[in-house]
């Protein structure tokens, strides 16, 4: 693997375009456009105040900044550097902003979610939506830019309206049978919309496109429900993290219960293979003395492996305040590999393990114990590759080849909070608080090579 020099970064704003050319980041109130490959600075353009959200359009020709401090939106174009929008808000302010699927319209929502604003870049026309709901997932295109789903709230009852993208006029309306809906997302395929009740119930409503009810689904009663929800990349599957500590997973056909996932403390399962995460022992001859205590830090540049651990195997578990809102409990992450063959999940009250089922079998496959706590994880969008974080100076890569660990290399720590992937699956932005660089991995041909030199697995 080779990594990039580092780079200023603000915010974690930092994206790559869709089609893979270019890569975005923001420093304070600047936009800073490069070349994907070479990483040498393409376009420069400065804002009227800090960016607190990045996102391309679909096209990957114009670069949406919201400024949600002045209610502004600022778009810029790479055909035409000279050509800029502004979009104020006013008095009626700015909590989110997204484009829709053409590329040429932008959706800002306003403070208390009073309303939604479509504003057309080419005829310059403004649409409105009312009474949006301020909900964890509200928002939802259909993969092909067609339609687009909205929770509402009003008269004290949650509503799913379904609009047109092309005109934005109204194709279906219906109330939902949820007492405080908390998202909604369509399936990859766009036939079936999913609407599930907030975490004081249990509830997964399925309905069609003209917006018929295909289905209800309620795992148990009287304790905290749904925490995650996602959908394979084939529709098949739908999968559900409670706050339980199971994943539940659902066929597209009768939109029934296939298997539940359990996530137990205790490993003994022998065809589960764990990797625990150790710190490397310096060789003898190369011993130093300990950092100064300015450098000292946790986990501060010492190199770490994956060994196999040998059944049973008890993982680091977190007892969760029983006296606080939202407690550290339940399935916070779940999600599909590109290839619907895997499934990884994290159990927040397990939080330095990351669970790897294999969909075909329907099985547990793998689990990942780190030293620290797992703080974010991407599968690859080409093939079954999962990239994990956890704070610390490393990222941690397995695919069914095996895993690896491998050290950021600079000077000082770089603390790698998030990530993301190059839509090529080539190579892996990794960003800190203040900083980012690129990690290259090999072709297709060296991949295994990587894993099995780097990964020191067995």
């Amino acid at each position: 693997m080779n990594f990039s020099e580092v780079f200023k970064l603000s915010s974690l704003l930092c994206k790559f375009s869709p089609d893979g050319k270019y890569l975005a980041s923001c420093v304070q109130y600047r936009l800073v456009v490069r070349d994907a490959n070479t990483l040498q600075i393409l376009q420069l353009y400065t804002c009227l105040d800090q960016i607190q959200h990045l996102e391309w359009s679909a096209d990957s020709l114009f670069i949406l900044c919201a400024l949600y401090k002045r209610g502004l939106v600022q778009v810029w174009s790479l055909e035409q550097p000279e050509w800029h929008c502004k979009i104020d808000e006013g008095s009626a302010g700015l909590v989110a902003s997204c484009w829709s699927p053409d590329g040429r319209h932008i959706l800002n929502t306003t403070e208390f979610h009073l309303r939604i604003t479509v504003w057309s870049l080419c005829t310059k026309s403004v649409s409105y939506i009312k009474y949006p709901k301020a909900c964890q997932q509200g928002i939802t295109f259909t993969r092909d830019g067609r339609y687009l789903a909205l929770a509402e709230r009003r008269d004290c009852r949650d509503y799913v309206s379904i609009f047109v993208c092309s005109d934005w006029q109204l194709l279906r309306h219906f109330d939902t049978d949820t007492q405080d809906l908390a998202g909604i997302e369509w399936a990859p395929n766009g036939c079936v919309l999913a609407a599930w009740d907030s975490c004081l119930e249990y509830k997964v409503l399925l309905y069609s496109l003209d917006g018929r009810l295909l289905s209800a689904f309620c795992a148990y009663e009287w304790s905290l429900g749904i925490k995650s929800v996602a959908w394979s990349p084939s529709s098949q599957f739908l999968a559900i993290g409670s706050y339980d500590g199971k994943v539940r997973i659902l066929n597209h056909v009768t939109w029934k219960m296939i298997t539940e996932f359990g996530h137990p403390a205790t490993v003994n399962n022998p065809k589960i293979v764990v990797y625990k995460e150790a710190e490397k022992s310096p060789p003898l001859g190369h011993l130093a003395f300990p950092p100064p205590r300015a450098a000292a830090g946790p986990m501060t540049s010492s190199e770490s492996k994956y060994e196999i651990a040998s059944m049973p195997v008890s993982l680091q578990t977190l007892k969760p305040a029983a006296d606080r809102a939202n407690p550290r409990i339940g399935i916070g992450a779940l999600a599909f590999s590109p290839d619907n063959y895997f499934l990884a999940t994290r159990n927040d009250s397990v939080p330095n393990a990351v669970w790897i089922w294999d969909i075909r079998k329907l099985r547990p496959l793998a689990v990942l114990e780190q030293l620290c706590t797992v703080r974010a994880f991407q599968w690859g969008p080409q093939q079954p590759r999962l990239a994990i974080c956890t704070g610390g100076s490393k990222v941690y890569l397995w695919s069914p080849a095996g895993c690896v660990s491998v050290q950021v290399p600079g000077e000082g720590d770089f603390q790698v909070l998030s990530l993301c992937w190059h839509p090529s699956g080539d190579s892996l932005a990794l960003l800190s608080k203040d900083h980012f660089c690129l990690c290259f991995l090999e072709m297709e041909e060296g991949v295994h090579t990587a894993f099995g030199q780097r990964g020191d697995c067995t």
